[in-house]
């Protein structure tokens, strides 16, 4: 064989090794790109705030500290948490968590999970504080993508410290958020109406 066929034969080897290198790294023809990151609410998109507006903190990775009264990680499978945190000038805060899951599967089991420890977190606190009284309240369903539920949490402590909260649980796909809104003061001060808006625009603008 001469040096010549050889070099041919040599070179079409190594095209080919690399055509295939090639089609095993490359992304399938039509495969679906890579999900985006949920999107979190911005500042004006809180309840109103009669004499301050709100500020929006940077979107953070992990858990929020903020949640811990009610909502937590113990028992729950290690998913992907991000949130962000609200504030006012005065004494109203707000936090927004979302949670990517596997499947939608996994995202309503979670979803269910996390509303279960908010409609139980009054008789917890309860238990755990007896200093403090609490009382929760069930405002309802929203329909929005696969489903959201808002609560209202009041707590009031022996000295006379008393504080109201609105929390949500809302799901679409395998993404759940939780949004919680709180204050000084009871359930006369909650603005559920808002906070159902709220909650309904966090669940729909997540993608």
């Amino acid at each position: 064989m001469s040096m010549r066929i050889r070099t041919s034969t040599l070179i079409a080897l190594t095209v080919s090794a690399l055509a295939a290198a090639t089609a095993l790294t490359a992304p399938a023809a039509g495969a679906a790109p890579k999900t985006a990151a949920p999107t979190f609410l911005s500042a004006s998109q809180l309840p109103p705030h009669p004499t301050s507006s709100w500020t929006a903190g940077p979107v953070t990775d992990g858990f929020p500290e903020e949640l811990g009264l009610c909502v937590s990680t113990e028992g729950v499978s290690s998913y992907t948490y991000r949130h962000r945190q609200f504030r006012t000038d005065l004494d109203t805060g707000a936090v927004q968590l979302t949670v990517v899951t596997g499947a939608a599967g996994q995202a309503k089991a979670l979803a269910k999970h996390y509303d279960d420890l908010i409609r139980t977190c009054a008789d917890r606190i309860e238990a755990s504080s007896p200093d403090v009284e609490a009382e929760g309240r069930d405002y309802g369903k929203l329909p929005v993508e696969e489903g959201a539920r808002v609560r209202g949490l009041h707590t009031e402590t022996s000295w006379g410290a008393t504080d109201i909260a609105l929390l949500s649980v809302g799901r679409d796909g395998r993404t759940v958020t939780v949004v919680k809104w709180g204050q000084m003061g009871d359930f006369q001060n909650a603005p559920v109406a808002a906070f159902k808006k709220t909650t309904s625009t966090a669940v729909d603008k997540l993608y």
